[in-house]
């Protein structure tokens, strides 16, 4: 497999997963202002969406959107999602709900938004976090070891921390316990973020 990523965009999810998951995997990076790949390829032949990630997966095909990459790694590997007959639909709830209330509300920190709308934004997060903390079942946000959902919860935690916005304390501990992951560290050093 291949994972095309952003250094510190959303597809670091996808890569702390494939780190924890211990499975072969490839990366490259992706300048999404070019749209041309670290080999010096066209992105946008890879994928038309031009964001990450972008999964190749062994056979060719392909993979986009991070909560259907988050799900198929997921599956594959069923110690990062959740048991249960409800296991993989709690798992996609959480990740809709961090893709579509966390997530996409830090666009004015990425888009030059104005100090009105960037403080409006910091309480949103806050307080859709929030509903996370309230939520937290364990070391984890959905138990005691870690789902893909609680990678895509600590990039959103990371840009949190870059940007000011608080995080509720009861995701402090959770994000604390991410960041010490071997998994963790051995992604956000490749990605040169630490």
């Amino acid at each position: 497999m291949k994972l095309y990523y952003s250094p510190g965009a959303c597809s670091l999810a996808g890569h702390v997963a494939l780190q924890e998951a211990g499975t072969p995997f490839e990366t490259e990076t992706v300048d999404l202002s070019t749209k041309i790949t670290a080999s010096g390829g066209d992105f946008e032949a890879i994928t038309t969406k031009g964001y990450v990630p972008a999964l190749v997966l062994d056979d060719g095909e392909l993979l986009s959107e991070n909560i259907a990459v988050l799900d198929f790694i997921a599956s594959r590997h069923p110690k990062l999602g959740l048991g249960g007959e409800m296991g993989r639909t709690r798992l996609i709830e959480a990740l809709a709900y961090i893709s579509t209330e966390v997530h996409k509300s830090f666009k004015p920190f990425w888009r030059g938004g104005s100090d009105a709308e960037k403080s409006a934004a910091s309480a949103y997060i806050t307080k859709r976090m929030q509903y996370l903390a309230d939520r937290v079942k364990g070391d984890y946000l959905l138990g005691d070891q870690p789902t893909v959902a609680d990678f895509y919860l600590l990039v959103t935690m990371l840009w949190a921390e870059r940007f000011g916005v608080v995080i509720p304390t009861a995701l402090q501990g959770v994000f604390a316990r991410l960041k010490a992951r071997p998994a963790v560290q051995v992604a956000l050093k490749a990605e040169g973020l630490i």
